[in-house]
């Protein structure tokens, strides 16, 4: 693949019914920033620049499956060019849609004083019209989880929560013509890779993953991109220069889940979103790490496989991806290889990765009857908050008696880490309270948790053994529950 300096092939993204082309600006900018500097859209804010509050929340469309997607995100840490070929939504972009009156959405919350102060509202009003898009009968659930990635410090979220109940009473107005949308959408569709190279900065979006084996062969150095939930603080809190980024977010191979017999492969292109919608029917028993991972902005932007290439000590889905004997299928060049996931980690920060080597998608056994699966996160906040720890189990019974044991914490060693003496412990053991009592003293040969801004190395350790109590809580029948635990150890 050749390339030419200098190029500065368009970005181009429908806004209102309207083609913007984009050649000017550096890649890193943020769309953030774009809408407020360039094109005077006010009403889309900032608050915290690491896509937390959701007050820059604004709504993405693109063509998926014959129909329209409308997603939330947050475009304060979305670098610009990644919404090529995509329809973006801002909050001025309802009044449009409503022939200059309030759409049903900002009615809803004018009605029900949803707004005090006003700073977080244009972002409460995109993650609700992304819903008002997507679900015409949400459930209450429904509706708290599409607002978890908004904060409001005034109003409170009562005459929010009722808004978004009221917005489908209200008569309906003009709104999105979708077969407008959709030959709109694809008269900008991406084709082929992008390359775009002015200024020091050097951004491609290869179209098939033989492209990014190439151009990462041939700059291993260069920054790799996918949904940029990390990558984007990289720029807005740490204020480093990325000259060279790849993103993978175009490349069709990478964004497809497969459904095998024995197991599912998630490519490392696929959302949060969309690998958790899978997860779940397979794994209900992940419910509470899912729901709690993040908002769904973030989610609609982030990655599973980014999640594991990340290799964060904290990183919610590594415990119970470990647990599961998940692998990672890596991929330099044109060759491929296959690594189990908990040798994936090496140190804080250092991975099993050669030179131009990338996470090409992981791949998750099914789901056996035999198999109990747990995991839990400890945090300050249910919502929108990194863990203190994060824990997996996975157990195998032949009769009472444990025949398998898997037992993965984050946040308890530099790296997401198994438990081998605690695993030692409970494997061939009777499941209950003394068993368990003996496996939670052998945390202490695993870990020797560290104390930081979230926790100290003492709550760490206790709540890790109280985890394991209530795994066995959550997993054995109601009169084994009347246990009384010696907490002392």
């Amino acid at each position: 693949m050749t390339t030419l300096a200098g190029n500065k092939e368009a970005v181009r993204f429908l806004l209102d019914g309207e083609v913007h082309q984009i050649t000017d600006v550096p890649p890193t900018t943020t769309l953030l920033e774009y809408l407020r500097d360039e094109l005077h859209r006010c009403g889309t804010k900032e608050g915290c620049a690491e896509g937390d509050c959701g007050a820059c929340t604004v709504v993405l469309a693109d063509f998926v499956d014959g129909g329209i997607r409308y997603r939330a995100t947050n475009s304060c840490i979305q670098f610009l060019p990644t919404i090529d070929g995509k329809a973006l939504f801002t909050v001025e972009s309802l009044t449009a849609l409503a022939e200059g009156d309030l759409h049903p959405v900002q009615q809803a919350m004018v009605d029900c004083h949803g707004s005090q102060c006003g700073f977080c509202t244009p972002g409460f009003v995109m993650s609700l019209f992304a819903l008002y898009q997507s679900n015409h009968e949400p459930a209450i659930d429904d509706i708290r989880y599409t607002l978890a990635g908004n904060l409001c410090r005034c109003t409170g979220y009562r005459p929010i929560l009722a808004a978004a109940k009221k917005m489908y009473e209200l008569k309906s107005v003009a709104g999105v013509d979708e077969n407008r949308l959709k030959a709109q959408l694809d008269a900008i569709r991406v084709s082929g890779t992008k390359e775009i190279s002015d200024g020091g900065y050097r951004y491609t979006a290869p179209a098939t993953v033989d492209e990014l084996g190439e151009c990462l062969m041939a700059r291993p150095e260069a920054t790799i991109l996918a949904g940029g939930t990390d990558v984007g603080l990289w720029v807005t809190k740490q204020h480093q220069t990325l000259h060279d980024i790849i993103y993978i977010g175009n490349v069709a191979e990478l964004t497809h889940i497969e459904q095998l017999d024995e197991h599912m492969e998630f490519g490392a292109a696929v959302s949060l979103t969309d690998a958790f919608s899978v997860l779940l029917k397979e794994y209900p028993d992940l419910y509470e790490i899912v729901r709690r991972f993040a908002s769904p902005p973030i989610c609609n932007s982030g990655t599973l496989c980014g999640n594991v290439a990340n290799g964060s000590p904290i990183g919610d889905s590594m415990p119970a991806l470990i647990c599961l004997n998940t692998e990672v299928i890596l991929r330099r060049g044109s060759e491929t290889r296959t690594v189990p996931l908990g040798e994936f980690y090496l140190g804080y920060q250092r991975k099993n990765l050669r030179s131009g080597e990338f996470v090409a998608c992981i791949r998750v056994p099914k789901a056996s009857s035999e198999l109990i699966l747990r995991s839990y996160k400890i945090s300050k906040r249910f919502d929108q908050d990194i863990s203190a720890v994060c824990a997996a189990f996975a157990i195998e019974l032949d009769g009472d008696r444990i025949r398998s044991a898997r037992v993965c914490f984050g946040g308890m060693a530099p790296v997401p880490k198994r438990a081998a003496a605690c695993e030692d412990a409970l494997e061939g053991s009777v499941l209950g309270p003394e068993s368990v009592t003996n496996a939670v003293r052998s945390l202490s040969k695993d870990f020797e948790p560290i104390s930081d801004c979230r926790a100290t190395a003492e709550y760490r350790a206790d709540v890790a053994g109280n985890l394991l109590r209530r795994f066995y809580l959550d997993v054995s029948d109601t009169a084994a529950k009347t246990c009384v635990w010696d907490l002392a150890v």
